[in-house]
């Protein structure tokens, strides 16, 4: 297991940051072979400290969703990734009226104070 001094944000959690280039990425460990998110120095299924980082599809679906209207109105949901990992995010670039629990969402980066957020926007149509 992974002794606080040994936790470097920079390595440890800096690539999913870095994921520019459209690449979403999350983590998965090499001892039991679980994917999961947000990112840890230890897996959060076997508490091995061999994890490291792959690159999703970037393609989903919502698990829930709540919309909310004070202000600007905007969609909080949890997306389970194709690949397993569930995370919170925004749904953007829709109709908020017509988000929909089972919808199929695909990863866009969002520029939020120069860092680029995954959010999730609709699927297109196959």
């Amino acid at each position: 297991m992974a002794e606080t001094s040994d936790i470097a944000p920079e390595r440890d959690i800096a690539p999913q940051w870095r994921s520019t280039t459209g690449k979403l990425l999350v983590q998965k460990c090499g001892a039991c072979g679980s994917a999961f998110y947000y990112p840890r120095v230890v897996c959060p299924f076997c508490l091995s400290s061999d994890v490291g980082w792959f690159e999703c599809k970037g393609e989903g679906e919502i698990y829930s969703v709540s919309v909310m209207r004070r202000g600007e109105p905007y969609a909080l949901a949890y997306v389970t990734l194709d690949e397993g990992p569930r995370m919170m995010t925004n749904i953007v670039g829709c109709d908020l009226d017509a988000i929909a629990i089972g919808q199929r969402v695909a990863v866009v980066f969002k520029d939020i104070e120069g860092i680029p957020t995954p959010m999730f926007r609709p699927a297109r149509p196959a």
